[in-house]
């Protein structure tokens, strides 16, 4: 039998990933708790798994240091050396080694780095037997560097990239399964049916509203599979905030709320990097130092909360942290100092606070490892922006600060309202859309970029699709108006015709088209014609900076307000 060793370092790959994942949390709950043998055993368990595999599949340098690893452990159930601060950094870092080696020897790698070496050592401190091992002394004996299936070493990383995998309850494949032959079942009745058609009129229409009601539910299906929930996620921020709290001399501790609630999985990967910036932030804007902390009658330590729930048809994943909060006047005399508003204090809070998301902003007075460049939330803005979402802050000085990230719950099907310019189509996000209404008497037969119109005695700006996408010919005599509504402000947008409502499967842009400003992917719709769906918050922010903007000077009140920050 042929054996697919591929497919297998693929599988060690990603089970080892899991396994050190485990073994990060175990080793931080056993840090607080050192005298819990359950923790000691479950972590020598995944060493003693991961030193047999790795020897298994001929990697005696990565097995070996697994060794040694296990083999502290093994004196710490047996308390020959006791649990400490300092060796669990050891272990953790430990981890961090094994992270590295894996992929190395995988891509041929023929002995240890000298870091690795050296941090051996320190885990084997006072085990002579582990120091005098001939496995671990001598490098592998091969005459020419291995190549993983003629990949050069270098390249290997790329491949390893390609190896996420996610496990499926097989309750949901079988669904799947079922429902695809009950769509088989339904097409050849619909072809004997459309056959006789002439004899028997309705059937044609019930059978075409079963393989849709078929086809919906197998959709759904295949929706539930992508998902996952979002504890996996958070928890890996368990030994991020342990280590960038013992890097600025701080003591916190991370809380979790809502790791069963579920998110796609593509957008899973997208949060890791926004959610990373904000942890950093709360550790170091957030905490205060222990001793502050104490003097002002807190816990020295710090209380650092990431919750995910439900909201309607969004997930919504917040930040929390009990530190001091924002600093409202270093925040204004930073957006005066960046001439980005006339009179920063005399805006409400929540209108202050989204000017910490502009590029170039911080209000820290030295630069750290951790911040002070002006790179990190306007980051986080971007990436969020790019998942569909929104995000907003609020903050008690003293007391606590929580940013809050609402999401789709997918971004594989969008709830979409179809509009038509000239000949082109766009669908925007339904969540977005408040109303649409007739282009006033007062605002037709111009044939201006933007404007505004009067909403029940209330302006309300407006952009033309037609001219910010620069589509060929003149608006009609009826046009349009969509009016959007986000982060609790309204814009319009002014179109040729009104679709309606539409559900849709989003499609990624080539290349060629990924820069159009505005734009978060494409659809396919029933007409088998091709629609855009516009990014809301990312166009009226590029339209309120264009020069269209700025010489009408009628969107500049979108941009002040927060829409698409």
């Amino acid at each position: 039998m042929e054996i697919d060793i591929e497919a297998i370092l693929k599988t060690f790959l990603a089970e080892s990933e899991e396994d050190f994942g485990k073994m990060e949390e175990s080793l931080l709950a056993l840090e607080a708790d050192p005298e819990n043998q359950e923790l000691l055993d479950a972590i020598f368990r995944g060493a003693h798994t991961l030193k047999g595999n790795a020897g298994s599949l001929g990697f005696p340098k990565v097995a070996g240091f697994a060794h040694v690893f296990e083999e502290l452990l093994q004196r710490f159930r047996t308390r020959t050396v006791p649990v400490t601060q300092a060796r669990i950094t050891l272990l953790l870092h430990a981890v961090d080694a094994l992270r590295q080696m894996i992929p190395e020897a995988i891509a041929g790698a023929k002995e240890l780095q000298a870091a690795h070496v050296n941090l051996l050592h320190q885990l084997a401190d006072g085990n002579s037997t582990a120091k005098n091992d001939p496995a671990l002394a001598a490098p592998i004996k091969q005459s020419e560097p291995r190549r993983l299936f003629g990949r050069r070493q270098e390249d290997v990383q790329a491949w390893i990239e390609r190896t996420d995998t996610v496990r499926v309850d097989i309750g949901k494949l079988d669904g799947m399964l079922n429902l695809a032959g009950e769509i088989v079942v339904a097409h050849g009745r619909l072809r004997q049916v459309l056959a006789s058609a002439a004899r028997q009129n309705s059937e044609p229409f019930e059978a075409h509203a079963q393989l849709e009601r078929l086809s919906s539910e197998l959709q759904e299906q295949i929706l539930k599979v992508r998902m996952v929930p979002v504890g996996p996620i958070f928890r890996r921020y368990l030994r991020t905030i342990r280590d960038l709290a013992q890097a600025s001399g701080k003591a916190a501790r991370l809380s979790l709320q809502g790791e069963d609630v579920e998110i796609d999985l593509s957008m899973a990967e997208h949060l890791k990097d926004p959610l990373t910036h904000m942890i950093r932030n709360a550790v170091d804007h957030g905490i205060e130092d222990p001793e502050v902390r104490r003097a002002q009658g807190k816990d020295p330590t710090g209380l650092i909360t990431l919750r995910a729930f439900h909201e309607g048809a969004s997930i919504v994943i917040q930040t929390i942290d009990d530190g001091a909060g924002l600093n409202r006047e270093r925040i204004a005399a930073r957006v005066r100092a960046m001439g980005t508003a006339a009179d920063p204090n005399s805006l409400p809070d929540q209108e202050l606070y989204k000017y910490i998301f502009e590029p170039g902003f911080t209000t820290a007075e030295m630069i750290t490892d951790l911040s002070g460049r002006g790179v990190g939330m306007d980051v986080v803005k971007r990436h969020i922006e790019a998942l569909h979402g929104a995000i907003t802050v609020d903050s008690r000085q003293g007391q606590d600060t929580t940013i809050t990230v609402r999401l789709p719950l997918t971004l594989a099907i969008i709830e979409g309202f179809a509009v038509g310019v000239g000949t082109e189509s766009y669908i925007l996000p339904l969540h977005c859309v408040r109303e649409c209404l007739a282009m006033p008497n007062d605002e037709r037969g111009n044939d201006d970029a933007c404007g505004v119109i009067n909403l029940r005695g209330v302006p309300v700006p407006y952009l033309r699709l037609r001219h910010w996408y620069d589509l060929p010919g003149t608006p009609p005599a009826r046009e349009s108006v969509v009016v959007i509504e986000e982060n609790g402000m309204q814009a319009g947008l002014a179109v040729d015709q009104l679709y309606g409502p539409h559900q849709t499967v989003i499609k990624p842009l080539g290349a060629q088209l990924k820069n159009i400003p505005g734009i978060a992917g494409s659809a396919i719709l029933g007409s088998g014609r091709v629609a855009l769906i516009v990014n809301i918050g990312t166009l009226l922010r590029d339209a309120a900076l264009s020069r269209t903007a700025e010489r009408n000077g009628v969107l500049a009140p979108i941009m002040n307000s927060g829409i698409g920050s």
